[in-house]
């Protein structure tokens, strides 16, 4: 019977099977999860992206379990093996290590003691010694000397490794140990000897342990990188005494000969601890990573979310700042939309402290562009830019921000950044990535690898497929709750849009470059490779301002287009004035429009857009970074002072706080709130200015301990 993958689904994720099976039809329909998730509504039971996520991600994995399945029953059907018990096990199975269960024993293996011992013709013997029924076993065993078996004892040896092998690939024994580790098994770490010092940062995981299943994330990820350098000496253990004993209740008969008891309780425990129990070790090892990885993986994207949504400056100009020391402050100017208006370096830290001369430059600048705003970058001294820039009396009204630059670095050296600037120094192209990461954070750090955006850890011991698709979902998600601008976005904005890639993205703005701005969504059926499958899935989530269609600047889909134009004629007005007019949207009777196609969902989305066309979803909020003038160094911090900071990233086991010095400050999770608190993203954000309350200073590891226990957030 071929699998139900929709009810599997359902049972797995509790979600109606309907709903499963129509989000399943769309996605082989080539639908992506933005265009399901907005405009769908009717066929799915209005489900969001996340559970669309769920079902493609539990869809991909049945998918490969149905191909490994069929893969090992088509090994086993020319083994001759596979008999009808064998067959419906592999195809009612659901669990992987279950499948792999029943495979073990006829899956072709590396040359073993047990294999040695086979071709010498001792697997009768084996068979004889396993069923406990002769009284003297070394008399049987003498029937088997000859060739490369020398004496009785090398017979019984040899049989010894047979049922070992047995006993290791055994369903029931391996299920009783995998059972054991999954309650009991517990992690520790040591630290490798004469390796203290070179490994000082691992210091917390010297002599660790934890019980498996409660050790966290960080915890697991931070031994196994401890480990692989060499600084670590990491095990999961369990009972074994107790593991080996219960095994030997189930392979040893009562009342059999005691010669052959010994012997089976000899093979039941070599089997254990050289071949099932590093087995299942592996596997728990395995297990345990997945999890952790998940858990590090939803953090980090989270974390990335964050950034990605973080709202734009608005139209402002702006001139940024990438600080430095001897080779100076690198400057660029950019105006409303981002594009580059001039450069220059000046020196007014040290070792050139040339303060009056840059004043000078900054100062034309600023008033012959109309620059709004200044954005220094947060690396290497900015700190001392800022107190410089704090000191210059500009010609007109400006705000002055600190802006991580993460990854501008990684911009600059990039194909995009050549692209984009072909001739322009590399340094000058990290300062128009601090720029225009400030007016427009989404547009910008899509052109980075979110790897590379400075949120998160941990990040290159995950599972790299794993963490790609969890950020690729992650940035699709944003960039198509935002929209974007086709006459404007960059080929890397572009290609994320739904259904786009960047093979068609590059032919959008080939087309504009070549063409001149598109007048309308129809415009774009012209670009090379848009077809109408793929104009579907992308249409609505691109913007056309000032185009002969007004729809064409919202976020209604143009299939519905009909639907607005009679809901504006029976108005008695053109679409055009039906937009923000809150008034006639209100007084629509949306019972009318309801047909086999358009649901009640999609109707209230059509007027909702109407009423706030293409609003944008990321929140206007003052950004400001105010950091203490007193603290310049670590050695400038004390126990209980109290100082400002903002959140640059979250992880599972606290939030680290920028406090304006080259090292962040870590509120434990314990430090966050006077109340038990189970996910630290419940409580900050990244971007939120906090007051926290230094705990402790280790000024020679470089870190800061900070609380927010007890302390007041409510006047920032």
């Amino acid at each position: 019977m071929p699998l139900d993958a929709a009810q599997v689904i359902s049972d797995k994720l509790n979600i109606p099977r309907k709903q499963v099976a129509a989000v399943l039809r769309l996605f082989a329909d080539g639908a992506t999860i933005p265009f399901i998730a907005r405009y769908r509504k009717e066929a799915t039971g209005s489900l969001d992206e996340v559970a669309l996520n769920s079902i493609r991600t539990n869809a991909v994995a049945l998918d490969e379990l149905e191909k490994r399945k069929e893969f090992i029953a088509g090994t086993l059907s020319m083994q001759g093996v596979l008999t009808e018990e064998l067959a419906l096990r592999l195809a009612s199975s659901l669990d992987p290590a279950e499948i792999e269960d029943i495979y073990l024993p006829y899956r072709p293996r590396r040359r073993t003691r047990a294999t040695a011992a086979r071709e010498n013709g001792l697997e009768p013997l084996a068979r004889i010694v396993m069923a406990q029924k002769t009284a003297d076993p070394l008399k049987a065993a003498s029937h088997y000397v000859g060739g490369e078996v020398d004496s009785a004892e090398d017979a019984i040896a040899g049989a010894s490794d047979i049922i070992a092998e047995w006993v290791s690939e055994s369903e029931k024994s391996r299920n009783l140990v995998r059972s054991k580790f999954a309650r009991s098994a517990q992690l520790t770490s040591k630290v490798v000897k004469g390796k203290e010092e070179a490994g000082d940062k691992y210091r917390s995981y010297f002599d660790f342990s934890k019980p498996l299943r409660l050790a966290s994330s960080h915890n697991y990820l931070a031994v196994r990188r401890g480990e692989e350098e060499g600084f670590l000496k990491v095990a999961i253990s369990i009972d074994d005494d107790e593991m080996v004993e219960r095994l030997c209740r189930m392979f040893v008969r009562h009342g059999a000969s005691e010669k052959c008891t010994d012997i089976v309780r000899d093979a039941v425990r070599d089997g254990y601890k050289r071949l099932l129990r590093p087995s299942i070790e592996a596997e728990s090892a395995q297990a345990a990573k997945e999890k952790a990885d998940a858990a590090a993986i939803s953090v980090f994207a989270d974390n990335v979310q964050q950034l990605l949504m973080a709202p734009p400056l608005g139209r402002k100009r702006v001139m940024a700042i990438d600080p430095g020391f001897k080779n100076g402050c690198k400057v660029a100017c950019i105006d409303e939309q981002g594009a580059l208006m001039a450069t220059d370096v000046v020196y007014p830290c040290a070792p050139v402290n040339d303060m009056y001369g840059a004043a000078d430059v900054l100062c034309t600048m600023v008033g012959r562009l109309g620059i709004d705003v200044i954005a220094v970058g947060d690396g290497t001294a900015s700190r001392e830019t800022m107190s410089f820039l704090r000191d210059v009396t500009f010609p007109r009204n400006v705000t002055t921000v600190l802006v991580s630059e993460s990854g501008a670095s990684i911009y600059s050296a990039s194909e995009t950044a050549r692209r984009e600037f072909p001739d322009l120094d590399i340094t000058l192209r990290g300062a128009v990535s601090i720029g225009r990461r400030l007016l427009d954070p989404l547009a910008e750090l899509v052109k980075i690898d979110p790897k590379s955006i400075g949120v998160g850890q941990y990040q290159h011991d995950v599972n790299q497929s794993a963490l790609k698709d969890a950020l690729d979902f992650t940035v699709e998600h944003c960039v198509n709750a935002v929209g974007v601008d086709v006459n404007t976005a960059s080929v890397e904005l572009l290609s994320k849009v739904s259904g786009i890639g960047p093979s068609l993205a590059g032919n959008i703005v080939e087309a504009r470059t070549a063409k001149g701005r598109f007048g309308c969504r129809g415009d774009l059926l012209e670009v090379p490779r848009m077809g109408k499958k793929t104009f579907e899935q992308c249409a609505p989530f691109l913007r056309i301002t000032g185009g002969s269609n007004p729809l064409d600047a919202t976020g209604v889909h143009p299939e519905r287009y009909q639907l607005v134009e009679r809901m504006a004629g029976d108005c008695g007005v053109e679409p055009k004035d039906l937009i923000r007019n809150k008034a006639k949207l209100e007084s629509l009777d949306l019972e009318r429009y309801i047909d086999r196609y358009t649901g009640m969902p999609t109707l209230n989305d059509i007027v909702a857009e109407l009423q706030r066309p293409a609003r944008d979803p990321r929140v206007k909020e003052e950004e400001t970074r105010i950091f203490d003038p007193d603290v310049a160094a670590i050695a400038d911090l004390h126990i209980g002072l109290e100082i400002v900071g903002k959140v640059n990233n979250i992880t599972a086991f606290g939030a680290f706080v920028d406090i304006g010095l080259k090292i962040n400050g870590l509120v434990h999770i314990s430090q966050l709130s006077e109340d038990f608190v189970s996910d630290p993203s419940g409580l900050v954000k990244v971007g939120q200015r906090v007051r926290v309350k230094v705990i402790d200073v280790d000024a020679q590891r470089g870190r800061v301990a900070l609380s927010m226990r007890g302390v007041r957030q409510n006047d920032l």
